[in-house]
């Protein structure tokens, strides 16, 4: 129940965003593939996050630029 609510917020998200800017699908679309990456990642690791957590870290580690963080 609480994965599928999880994966519902998450569409319905992607929906608004993909709505306002019809340019960004495939930033917004890479971001998702991302968030769900590292999401499921987290929750396989074996530590002792909620699913909050994950979401959390999730979000921070999607919209952060690889780029970047080779720095």
């Amino acid at each position: 129940m609480i994965r599928k609510s999880y994966t519902i917020g998450i569409l319905g998200l992607a929906l608004l965003l993909v709505g306002a800017q019809p340019t960004a699908r495939h930033r917004i679309t890479t971001s998702a593939q991302n968030f769900q990456q590292y999401f499921n990642n987290l929750k396989g690791a074996g530590n002792s996050l909620n699913p909050i957590e994950r979401f959390v870290f999730s979000l921070v580690l999607a919209n952060t630029n690889p780029a970047q963080a080779a720095r």
